[in-house]
């Protein structure tokens, strides 16, 4: 092994861990993915890799004592709002549940740096502004509620065990590694991006899910930022925790909203292509109005967005799909 500093990446093969990885390998860390290979890709893991469920306490004690991990980033989680609907127990067993036994494995190792994935699911239905961090949380689906628990967790572990945690609440990552290689690649895909790309090749229906609600063109409007950036502030975020910094929760935005007919302007304009698609009725949890206040993220971590202007997000997404399909392998 090297002497570099060891992270234990949960999910590691999937979207956003895997864009971690590299991130933290450039910094000068050595990753380690941690993955039950569920829905993440084994193509996608930079570095070692040791095959587990979060649910497994045995496995991850030896995943901590093989590789001398001296940090976590914790991305692994059942992450569909629809799902989450329809078989919240999933979520709290892998989300919450998972957790839990990760941080009493990270007690056991004598780890106590984490940064975790959590999401602006945590917020719920809220008002049509950019959100602070102190907006009241009040998830509206089991997936947010999980990630919310979750938060609360590591809060009372920062208080009583002297946790060093960052909840990272992302809102909607896009795009895909520029060097190419990973992007954003699942069996069951829902996110709005991929979905619109894969139905511009063949190889799905796409829906607009509502085009009543209380916005100008009657979609909802989300927060899209680049994958890159999250895998950036997740490094500063750890950079933190090693300097003695307690953590905290931070949304990762950048505060600037687009509605679902938006993107799929921006995608016709950036492959001359129209997504065809059809309006169904509204998804059960769907908020209609979800951005970042990002300027405690600006200030405390230093986060500046560099990727995630549209454009780029959609371009980055366009290339990697025209590589992706019909890419499977585990």
């Amino acid at each position: 092994m090297t002497d570099r500093p060891t992270v234990l990446v949960t999910g590691g093969a999937g979207y956003i861990g895997s864009h971690a990885c590299r991130a933290l390998a450039a910094a000068g860390y050595q990753p380690v993915v941690y993955d039950n290979l569920s829905t993440g890709h084994r193509s996608f893991v930079a570095g070692p890799l040791a095959i587990g469920d979060l649910l497994d306490g045995a496995a991850l004690a030896r995943a901590f004592a093989d590789h001398k991990v001296t940090a976590v980033m914790h991305f692994a989680a059942a992450s569909l709002v629809g799902e989450s609907m329809t078989d919240p127990q999933k979520y709290y067993i892998n989300n919450v549940q998972g957790t839990l036994s990760l941080l009493q494995a990270m007690r056991n190792a004598g780890c106590h740096r984490i940064v975790f994935s959590s999401t602006g699911a945590v917020y719920g239905n809220a008002d049509s502004k950019e959100l602070p961090e102190d907006f009241p949380c009040a998830p509206i689906n089991p997936y947010g509620a999980s990630k919310w628990m979750i938060e609360r967790m590591l809060a009372d572990y920062r208080t009583a065990y002297g946790f060093g945690a960052f909840c990272l609440r992302y809102f909607n990552a896009s795009g895909a590694d520029p060097a190419g290689g990973i992007g954003e690649l699942r069996d069951n895909e829902t996110h709005l991006i991929p979905r619109a790309m894969m139905a511009l090749q063949g190889h799905v229906d796409f829906a607009v899910f509502g085009d009543d609600y209380d916005t100008p063109d009657g979609t909802a409007i989300r927060d899209y930022i680049h994958v890159t950036d999250l895998a950036a502030a997740h490094v500063a975020a750890l950079k933190l925790l090693e300097t003695g910094q307690a953590g905290g929760s931070f949304n990762l935005g950048t505060g600037s909203g687009f509605s679902v007919r938006e993107i799929l302007t921006a995608i016709r304009q950036e492959t001359g292509r129209e997504v065809p698609h059809t309006v169904k009725p509204r998804r059960a949890g769907d908020p209609t109005y979800l951005v970042a206040d990002p300027s405690a993220a600006r200030k405390v971590l230093n986060f500046v967005p560099r990727h995630s202007d549209l454009p780029t997000v959609i371009r980055t997404a366009w290339a990697w799909h025209q590589t992706a399909h019909p890419l499977k392998a585990r």
